[in-house]
């Protein structure tokens, strides 16, 4: 009793401290002025500093805020975004997104890294999508698994229905939409069951699809796209993109449906008006378009072919910006962090990463696995992952003459905040973790 007595003297003793009771006049934060307390706080050469001041109590967060201090900061600690910084100020929610989407370019295009390679899968999985911090894998043995992008970690499987294939799948926080040829299969992430099968009837040899809550774009192989509404469970609109297989897919902000084909032309509808905008052309001989990107925030298409070429066309004025040829061979997928405007990641069947520019297309970083150093293992809950090196490309170099053990080829990728994840057809996969150059 008597100790318990003691630790609540000493909290009350503390809690006063804190408050400045006792203390002498002006000895506290509270009493400094706003023109001090604006002093102190530009000396803060941190911006999580500055942030955390900014959490304190409202009234510091009004003078960091009036006084454009996280502006500032960011124009001192990023010299090239002077031009572009509002004067009015940049909010903490901009600033820190800002700077985030500025380290993420900065550790992809030339920070060091590293690759985490674990098994995934019984037999082999062919596709991964990635989104805050959650990493799905899957397609070819009839299971998705998640996984943490963070720390590798195995969180939960999910079967297919039926003992079917799928062919494609996505995700958001609260659900799991996968595609076979001819059904659409819906889970809860909290549970495994599949709460939603499409009948058999309703379209055949689907090959790709893009997921939208509420609604999912399937493309067949007839060229036909179907949109099903989850909601009440049906088809509510059908389009002809293509004389020719859909590849691939992709949903833009606006209501808008994107779609390859296999003779290289990327078709647009417009699912307000029901009609079909345009179609995106290659200069180049038809090449089959094998997968699609959108950035939202520059309002541009980015998409890979089948004879190694990058393309990139503005959606507004349905024009080609650049082609370029990046890779010998097919890119099976292409893909970039929502809001980064710099770098897209692309990889195909010459198993190599690359990094290229958003804006030109210009190749900013190759690698591949190192083999010439050896590889760190830990073991996590049974779950054995190994940590490799990476080795950086030369633009001159020839990669056939890399082994081919150091570069499986990439049958799909997905980009999150300083992470890609790669599948190989294979049972295992690889996380590619990038860290700041200074570091």
């Amino acid at each position: 009793m008597e100790a318990s007595s003691s630790r609540g003297r000493s909290g009350s003793a503390a809690l006063k401290r804190h408050r400045g009771v006792g203390a002498g006049p002006g000895s506290t934060a509270q009493s400094l002025n706003d023109d001090t307390l604006r002093l102190v706080f530009s000396r803060l050469d941190n911006h999580f500093d500055l942030a955390r001041c900014s959490a304190v109590c409202s009234s510091w967060n009004r003078i960091i805020e009036t006084a454009h201090l996280m502006r500032d900061l960011y124009r001192k600690r990023n010299p090239p975004a002077r031009a572009r910084s509002s004067s009015s100020g940049v909010s903490v929610k901009s600033y820190f997104e800002a700077l985030a989407m500025d380290e993420h370019a900065s550790s992809l295009s030339s920070g060091p890294s590293a690759v985490y390679q674990w098994n995934g899968h019984p037999m082999r999985a062919t596709l991964c999508r990635m989104k805050r911090g959650s990493v799905f894998t899957g397609v070819g043995d009839k299971v998705l698994r998640l996984w943490s992008a963070e720390s590798c970690k195995f969180m939960y499987e999910y079967n297919v229905p039926n003992a079917k294939t799928l062919v494609d799948f996505d995700f958001d926080e609260n659900k799991i939409v996968g595609l076979t040829s001819s059904q659409i299969c819906i889970w809860r992430r909290s549970e495994p069951r599949s709460i939603f099968q499409t009948g058999g009837a309703s379209f055949n040899h689907g090959l790709c699809m893009s997921y939208a809550d509420p609604e999912v774009v399937i493309g067949c192989e007839d060229g036909r796209v179907f949109v099903f509404d989850m909601y009440s469970r049906s088809c509510s609109s059908i389009y002809r993109l293509h004389s020719s297989p859909v590849t691939c897919l992709t949903i833009t902000d606006d209501q808008l449906i994107v779609g390859g084909s296999t003779f290289g032309n990327v078709a647009i509808a417009d699912q307000t008006s029901g009609q079909k905008l345009g179609v995106l052309k290659s200069a180049f001989a038809p090449l089959a378009i094998r997968s699609l990107s959108f950035s939202t925030n520059s309002h541009l298409i980015f998409a890979g072919s089948s004879a190694g070429y990058a393309h990139c066309w503005d959606i507004r004025t349905l024009r080609p910006l650049w082609e370029k040829r990046v890779s010998p061979n097919v890119i099976y997928s292409a893909h970039h962090l929502p809001g980064d405007t710099a770098l897209l990641a692309v990889g195909g069947i010459d198993g190599v990463l690359r990094l290229i520019c958003q804006r030109t297309g210009e190749i900013i970083r190759s690698i591949v696995v190192n083999a010439d150093r050896p590889a760190e293992t830990a073991s996590r809950s049974r779950q054995h992952i190994e940590k490799k090196p990476v080795r950086e490309v030369a633009p001159d170099a020839q990669v056939d003459n890399i082994p081919r053990r150091l570069r499986p080829q990439i049958t799909s990728l997905s980009v999150g905040m300083k992470k890609i994840v790669t599948t190989h057809g294979e049972n295992y996969i690889r996380i590619w973790k990038f860290l700041p150059k200074s570091s």
